[in-house]
C-alpha cells in the first residue's frame, strides 16, 4: 500500500478510515499507521512582493491555525498552530517571510490592537468585514432604537463608500444622535452616573478610531490592496466543512489534515 495514495483518498476523496480499511482489505489500525507516515511541508515562493492576508481560525477551544496568504496569487505563505493569536505570533510570521526574501507591500488583517504600531513601514488595511462583524456584536443585527439602527445601516454601506464619504456619514450620524449617545443614567442612592448606551458608544468610537485603517487601500491604489480577508474566511469555511467528514480525529491528524488542505491551494 502507498501511504501518499491513502492520504489523498482520505483528504481529497473524503473517504473515512473505515471505508479505506474495506477498500485496502486491512484493519483500521493499518490505515491510521499509513496516514501518520505522511509528512507535510510548506513550500514558499522566493523573492516575490505580496499583499499579505492574515487571519486565525479556531477549532474548538484548544487551538487555532494562523494563516498568511498573498491576496493576488491566493498562495498560502505561512501556517502556524497557536493556542490563541497574539501580535508576537503575527510578527514572527512576518519575520519568517522576510527571511525568505518575500517583500510585504501591505497587510490586511482584523485590526488587532497595537499591531499597526509595530509595523510602521507597512501599510495595514483593517478588514472591513471584521469591522462590520464587530459593530454587529455591539449593536446586534436588529437593534430596536433609531440611533443604533442608523449606525448599523451606515456600517453596512461602508464597502461602497470612500473614506471621505464615510467620515461625512459618521459626522452626520453623530450630529443627529449625539444626545442619545451621550445620555447618562444615575443611581439616585449613590449619585453614581454612567453612560446609558455603552455598547452604542463602543460601536461609534470603534468606527471613528478605525476609519484611517479601513480605507488604507485608497492611499495606495497601485498596490491593489483588498478591503477584506474574505479569501481566508472562505477557505476556513470550506476546510471546516471537509473536516466534518472525519469526526473524532485526534489533534495531530487534524492538524496534518489542515496543513495539507491549505497547502493544496499552492501551485508552485
Amino acid at each position: 500500500m502507498n501511504s501518499h495514495e491513502i492520504w489523498l483518498a482520505y483528504t481529497q476523496g473524503k473517504q473515512t478510515i473505515k471505508q479505506l480499511a474495506i477498500r485496502y482489505h486491512c484493519n483500521e489500525k493499518t490505515i491510521r499507521r499509513h496516514l501518520d507516515k505522511v509528512q507535510i511541508t510548506l513550500k514558499t515562493p522566493a523573492s516575490i512582493a505580496v499583499n499579505l492576508l492574515m487571519d486565525t481560525t479556531y477549532f474548538g477551544r484548544e487551538y487555532g491555525v494562523m494563516v498568511f496568504a498573498d491576496s493576488r496569487t491566493q498562495q498560502i505563505l505561512f501556517i502556524k498552530t497557536v493556542e490563541y493569536e497574539t501580535n508576537q505570533h503575527y510578527l514572527m510570521g512576518i519575520q519568517h517571510l522576510k527571511s525568505q526574501h518575500i517583500e510585504i507591500q501591505s497587510i490586511i488583517c482584523d485590526g488587532r490592537r497595537g499591531l499597526t504600531t509595530l509595523l510602521p513601514d507597512i501599510p495595514v488595511q483593517l478588514c472591513q468585514f471584521h469591522q462590520v462583524q464587530r459593530i454587529i456584536h455591539y449593536l446586534s443585527r436588529h437593534p430596536k432604537d433609531p440611533a443604533p439602527q442608523a449606525l448599523l445601516a451606515l456600517t453596512y454601506r461602508m464597502k461602497n463608500c470612500t473614506e471621505k464619504d464615510f467620515k461625512q456619514g459618521l459626522k452626520q450620524w453623530y450630529q443627529q444622535h449625539k444626545e442619545y449617545l451621550n445620555k447618562r443614567s444615575i443611581n439616585l442612592e449613590t449619585g453614581k452616573m454612567w453612560y446609558t448606551h455603552k455598547r452604542l458608544r463602543m460601536a461609534y468610537f470603534s468606527l471613528k478610531r478605525n476609519i484611517p485603517l479601513l480605507f488604507q487601500f485608497e492611499k495606495y491604489p497601485e498596490l491593489n490592496i483588498p478591503k477584506t480577508t474574505n479569501y481566508l474566511e472562505g477557505l476556513f469555511g470550506d476546510l471546516k466543512n471537509k473536516l466534518r467528514c472525519h469526526q473524532g480525529l485526534k489533534k495531530e491528524r487534524k492538524i496534518k489534515f489542515i496543513q495539507d488542505y491549505l497547502m493544496s491551494k499552492n501551485d508552485f
